[in-house]
């Protein structure tokens, strides 16, 4: 069952840079990348965690919390999915969902015209699997890591019956130098 306080009394070990949240269950997933959508991100946010680690997950929950209506796919055989995604007010948000697990070459990004997403102003660019091409993409804003079964320091988490619990999740979020000098707040993510 579904406590709103698990994410929200994670995100009380907030400061300023970074903060790093449990999540227990789908729904908790739900609920971080509701407040994701609250922040004014543009640029690129890199995800990063083991495969089945939940990156997919939050980034569609993420991408339907900031209106998106319709299915999302994934990006892992089209290499990047694009979302315009249409607010109330009549502005419109383009965010990119790329998953670059099956990059041969980061050079291939440029092939694609991958730059033309990062370039594009108050965009959102969100990337699975960023680090196979980190000699080529210029910083994030955001990095999110997600580690299945295990805390950040590494320790295994085991359920009551001291099985390891792969449904928990450790999400630790850190603010890039882009991300600080664009003057973000993770503590913003407090309920």
């Amino acid at each position: 069952m579904f406590n709103s306080n698990n994410v929200d009394n994670e995100l009380s070990k907030i400061n300023q840079k970074s903060v790093t949240v449990t999540l227990h269950s789908e729904t908790d997933t739900q609920a971080l990348a509701e407040r994701l959508a609250k922040l004014p991100l543009s640029g690129s946010v890199w995800l990063a965690g083991d495969l089945g680690a939940g990156k997919t997950t939050l980034t569609r929950y993420w991408l339907q919390a900031l209106g998106h209506v319709g299915a999302v796919k994934s990006p892992t055989y089209t290499l990047v999915e694009p979302y315009s995604i249409q607010h109330s007010d009549g502005t419109v948000k383009l965010v990119y969902h790329a998953d670059l697990y099956r990059l041969q070459d980061p050079e291939e990004l440029s092939f694609i015209g991958f730059d033309e997403y990062l370039d594009e102003p108050d965009a959102l660019v969100i990337i699975e699997w960023a680090s196979r091409a980190d000699s080529y993409l210029p910083p994030p804003t955001l990095f999110i890591d997600i580690i299945q079964g295990k805390n950040i320091q590494g320790d295994i988490i085991q359920s009551d019956n001291g099985q390891v619990n792969k449904e928990i999740r450790q999400v630790e979020l850190r603010l890039s130098k882009v991300g600080q000098a664009h003057g973000l707040d993770l503590s913003t993510l407090k309920a």
